[in-house]
């Protein structure tokens, strides 16, 4: 009986046997944690008494949850982390460095790799061929206290793509699609293997869009098989492409296997207020926007600006509407600014933020009025995601949302792009 990614990865890591249900302790790699959460973990590490950091190399620390920070309360646990990693050598992003999983995925983790972090969407580094999965803060804590965790192995769902994405159509409405299919808790504590033709005709800022969203329909990791695609952009981000890909045996099991076929696939939205509540675009056409996100770590990559960028170019966005961008880190930012994207962006009347979390968190940076729809290219429609219970907050991808910036209201982004 073959290994999934997930098994062979977790086999690695703990020298035993990782099958399904399974508790193994497993080394990690890489362990992060930012500014939101990370001080909680050094207070349980605190907890656990005088204890010294056998690993510093494996844990990075970063700034981008609270940037520029709120309030007093954040700046001092920013102070926190700071010192703490100043004593113990461990590697720091500071504000305006970027968002902890672009980060992650541009400086951090490689192929085969364990990854861990303070933050539920750490599984967007799956793209890269790696377990990476969000944790408590106190798990968080005790890898950085032993360099290992204990896991439970996750069963896996297999999910084959084929075909090709049809024009006007992104990776952020597949990932719509498929939380519509399988629902918010259709991969409780399961990875998610994604395979198939359509994967293979991706970016890599597509792919990590759909990792992205893994823990939205509740999968414990959400894995892809490293390719070319993924040697040519590790060389573009390190200067080196090298290594060691994992691949599902052909005889894995499986718990759970789903099929689609991709080239009829229309634009998508999630309504207001859970993830799954997709439909067609077609089916909230002219619902009214009043502010727009782009960015994030789900859309933040240069190639979502870029969309964003040719659909806005030469023209204005509609009268009181607020449009939001964030790029995913300082390297898209700078990237974007020399090809000019940021300035066509601007010139539309968009506002630029410093790359972190902003309006995603709902603490500070763009929260909605009563009453008032969004539309963005985050991961979360909660009620009261963005800071206020009484907003609206519906999902799609950046060429849908800049559509609706331009028009003021939710309109099919291939029409607006014709």
């Amino acid at each position: 009986m073959g290994y999934t990614i997930a098994e062979k990865i977790l086999s690695e890591k703990a020298g035993v046997e990782a099958r399904a249900g399974r508790i193994v302790v497993a080394d990690i790699d890489v362990i992060m944690g930012h500014d939101s959460l990370g001080p909680i973990a050094l207070e349980a590490l605190g907890e656990m008494g005088d204890m010294a950091i056998p690993h510093p190399e494996r844990i990075c620390f970063m700034t981008c949850h609270l940037v520029p920070t709120p309030a007093r309360n954040y700046a001092q646990m920013q102070v926190q982390m700071r010192e703490f990693a100043r004593k113990w050598g461990i590697r720091q992003y500071g504000a305006g460095d970027g968002i902890c999983h672009q980060l992650l995925v541009e400086k951090e983790v490689s192929p085969g790799q364990t990854v861990i972090g303070t933050d539920s969407h750490t599984c967007m580094a799956g793209a890269l061929n790696a377990f990476a999965t969000g944790v408590g803060s106190t798990d968080v804590a005790a890898a950085m206290a032993t360099g290992q965790l204990w896991l439970k192995v996750p069963e896996t769902i297999k999910i084959v793509l084929e075909g090709t994405l049809p024009a006007g159509v992104f990776a952020k409405d597949l990932i719509l699609f498929l939380m519509g299919k399988l629902s918010a808790d259709g991969a409780n504590y399961r990875a998610v293997e994604v395979t198939g033709e359509a994967i293979s005709s991706l970016s890599m800022g597509s792919r990590f869009t759909l990792c992205n969203m893994g823990i939205e329909m509740g999968a414990k990791a959400m894995i892809m098989e490293a390719d070319a695609v993924t040697g040519a952009w590790l060389a573009e981000q390190r200067g080196t492409g090298e290594m060691k890909p994992v691949r599902s045996d052909a005889d894995a099991v499986y718990c759970q296997v789903f099929e689609f076929t991709v080239d009829d696939l229309e634009p998508q939205i999630a309504k207001p207020h859970t993830v799954d509540n997709v439909v067609p675009i077609r089916e909230v056409l002219g619902t009214p926007i009043h502010e727009v996100v782009i960015g994030t770590c789900t859309n933040g990559r240069l190639e979502d600006l870029e969309t964003a960028a040719a659909l806005v170019k030469g023209r204005r966005i509609a009268p009181g509407m607020n449009m939001i961008v964030i790029p995913a880190s300082r390297s898209i930012l700078l990237e974007a600014l020399a090809k000019g994207v940021i300035a066509t962006l601007v010139e539309a009347g968009a506002q630029v933020l410093v790359p972190g979390c902003g309006p995603c968190v709902g603490v500070h940076g763009g929260v909605p009025a009563d009453g008032q729809n969004v539309l963005s290219t985050a991961n979360r429609n909660f009620k009261g995601r963005m800071g206020n219970p009484q907003a609206n907050i519906f999902l799609g991808s950046p060429a849908a949302a800049a559509a609706a910036a331009l028009a003021g209201e939710i309109v099919d982004p291939r029409a607006a792009s014709a």
